[in-house]
């Protein structure tokens, strides 16, 4: 069967030199091999995150993460920031987890902004507060870093940060921005398979959770921290993946972090052009568009040009390519394409020339 490339917002495609990174020979997750393996890529994790903080290994998905950060650092109320599919959600995971929680909805397409958190801290109520940083449903990026300067009016709320498709795509700085958890999947901004988080916490949230009662094990912050001082994960790691996380790492850095955010910047550029080009406009709010994916209105907009969306993406795949047809509530009436991961300009060419050609078609 002929390879599809991916562009939907995740999983990203995976490179053959990452594959082959997870191909390395097995060890044993408690001998000297995996310590010396976790140890050798922290330095380049808390580069990535600008922290002095250990930076965690967890194999899961994100919402593993995300849900234990729920149970190791809720004791009284969790605001959850809401606007789109996956942000939404976890309201109704906090909920899962026996926890009180309230919703801060705002349309889908719209970013959260810091005076609306700030009203709601105000009220006393909440001790730690959720947030999705770039929701892929929308395409939608808030303002992470004014988000975080309330931290300082708020010090003893918990700030939880879901950044899983835009770490390693755009600075994100753990340390100064003074927040609680910030984690990711690999699947995503890192281009590597599914089943992989990484994540950091403050000594405020270290210290907050020592204290939780029924926060469960395979989550448990402190079990983290106190394995990751000695270089191991509380759990079975997933080392095949670690062992692509170091390859990445490496490529990472031999590119330049710098470099690297750049080129994101570039190659979503191309995708807007392309937009623009055909009449489509963006879904997000002005000046709170991803860098990771387009998210494209198909003529829900003045101005917007309306397509078949699933016969767009028929055509593009027919050619090698796979974007989205749009998710949740929104599927069809918006369609979303990626740029994040490995993608070049280069890469990227022939993914325009094909939706340049599809668009004949339609």
């Amino acid at each position: 069967m002929a390879h599809v490339k991916l562009h939907i917002p995740g999983p990203v495609e995976v490179s053959p030199k990452t594959f082959q990174a997870l191909c390395r020979p097995a060890i044993g997750h408690r001998g000297q091999g995996f310590k010396d393996l976790y140890a050798g890529i922290q330095p380049q994790l808390q580069t990535l995150l600008s922290t002095k903080q250990l930076v965690y290994l967890s194999t899961s998905s994100a919402w593993g993460v995300m849900e234990g950060a729920v149970r190791n650092l809720v004791t009284k109320k969790v605001l959850n920031c809401m606007k789109g599919a996956f942000s939404d959600k976890w309201f109704d995971v906090s909920k899962k987890c026996g926890k009180e929680a309230e919703a801060l909805q705002v349309p889908w397409g719209s970013p959260i902004r810091a005076e609306q958190i700030d009203a709601k801290l105000a009220t006393g109520q909440f001790d730690a507060l959720t947030l999705i940083h770039n929701e892929t449903s929308t395409g939608t990026m808030s303002p992470l870093a004014e988000i975080a300067a309330l931290k300082a009016k708020y010090p003893d709320v918990m700030f939880i940060v879901d950044a899983v498709s835009s770490m390693t795509a755009l600075p994100l700085n753990f340390d100064a921005m003074g927040i609680d958890v910030l984690l990711a999947g690999t699947q995503k901004a890192f281009a590597l398979p599914p089943g992989l988080a990484v994540f950091t916490a403050s000594p405020a949230a270290l210290a907050k959770a020592a204290t939780v009662k029924d926060r469960g094990y395979y989550f448990d912050f402190v079990e983290f921290e106190k394995n990751a001082k000695d270089s191991m994960t509380p759990s079975t790691p997933s080392t095949p993946h670690i062992y692509a996380l170091d390859s990445k790492l490496g490529e990472f850095f031999a590119e330049g972090l710098d470099a690297r955010y750049v080129r994101h910047q570039t190659t979503n550029q191309m995708l807007r052009d392309w937009g623009s080009k055909h009449g489509f406009t963006l879904f997000p709010e002005a000046g709170f568009e991803s860098i990771t994916l387009c998210c494209f209105n198909n003529g829900a907009k003045p101005g917007g040009r309306a397509v078949d969306a699933a016969k767009l993406q028929k055509l593009v795949k027919e050619q090698g390519f796979l974007i989205d047809g749009g998710y949740g509530k929104i599927k069809g009436t918006t369609f979303r394409i990626s740029n994040m991961g490995d993608e070049t300009v280069e890469s990227m060419t022939p993914l325009i020339a094909a939706l340049d050609k599809a668009m004949t078609q339609l």
